[in-house]
């Protein structure tokens, strides 16, 4: 498709834009929690990273946008990164001509912020601009059979004989609002893993956004919580997000028990894509994803050096990476 290019405009989003700018996300075939406005006000009220949402316009409609925030830390110094905290990020595009112009103008922000680099966080080889390839990641994804019996059949034999075991057990699972079980439990599983841990502040904004689409399930054992988990649903997905379990009932399978039990009561509700996120190569985390059977695929992220010469290699064990 040739524009002219006086036909296409970016410019930095407005409030009055922000309905058009959601609901482009909602339609387009990568679009994610991440990239809608929820998201960055999360980010921007509780990180005080700056947003710089960039909008494609032609001929007044939406054809394209870019999350971007301008970050800076001791961690990473200053860096412009789409997008902070999440698994997916990049350009959402009509066409290539909106996709090159959006990229365009964030390389010129970089330029003009005097960043170390520009990052982007994408999901598929279609948001890839020729940039330096970040291959530190993969995401798990699969489609959900409809039925619990066959959601069980469709996971390998160690995982079912392992959910088997687990669903022995006279766990409950509740859905609830209250942050209390799901903090007290994720915290301590950071700390004992020498991780930091965001603040509560934090996940209570990402409730107050995200409303309904955020879901915390709390399992427990004999009246005792022995693991949590907190999930964005998004369209046809569930994307569990945030998880932790008590070490003291391992022997128990509570985490098998917990995702299983996400997977069938997705699947109740409609749900068709089950997404468990990223993890990084080789990790433990990797490891767990990988014996249920889902379809693995790296991810393209990708970075364009500014006045850094070569690549970061910040440890994605932290999670404020």
């Amino acid at each position: 498709m040739m524009l002219n290019p006086v036909d296409l405009v970016v410019r930095s989003l407005e409030p009055a834009l922000e309905a058009e700018w959601n609901a482009y996300v909602y339609e387009h075939p990568l679009g994610s929690p991440f990239h809608l406005t929820h998201w960055r006000d999360v980010v921007a009220e509780v990180f005080h990273y700056q947003p710089l949402y960039l909008l494609a316009l032609e001929q007044g409609r939406v054809a394209g946008l870019l999350p971007l925030f301008l970050v800076q830390n001791l961690l990473m110094g200053r860096v412009l990164l789409s997008t902070p905290f999440a698994v997916y990020g990049g350009v959402l595009a009509s066409h290539e001509e909106a996709k090159r112009a959006l990229v365009g103008r964030a390389c010129e922000l970089a330029e003009q912020l005097r960043t170390q680099y520009l990052e982007l966080r994408n999901a598929s080889d279609d948001q890839l601009n020729g940039f330096h390839l970040v291959r530190r990641y993969a995401t798990f994804q699969s489609e959900l059979p409809s039925d619990e019996s066959a959601i069980l059949q469709s996971i390998p034999r160690k995982t079912r004989y392992m959910i088997r075991k687990a669903l022995r057990h006279p766990y409950e699972t509740r859905v609830t609002a209250s942050l209390d079980g799901f903090f007290d439990l994720y915290s301590r599983n950071l700390r004992r893993l020498g991780t930091p841990c965001f603040p509560r502040r934090y996940f209570e904004i990402l409730q107050q956004r995200f409303g309904p689409a955020l879901e915390i399930r709390e399992v427990l054992l004999q009246g005792r919580l022995v693991a949590v988990v907190m999930s964005f649903y998004f369209r046809d997905r569930v994307l569990p997000y945030y998880g932790a379990s008590d070490p003291a009932y391992w022997e128990y399978a509570p985490n098998d028990y917990m995702y299983f039990d996400l997977m069938r009561a997705a699947a109740a509700r409609g749900i068709r894509i089950f997404d468990f996120g990223r993890s990084k190569l080789g990790t433990g985390s990797f490891a767990f994803k990988a014996h249920w059977g889902m379809e693995c695929k790296e991810l393209p992220y990708e970075v364009r050096l500014v006045r850094r010469k070569t690549l970061p290699n910040y440890t994605p064990l932290n999670p404020r990476y």
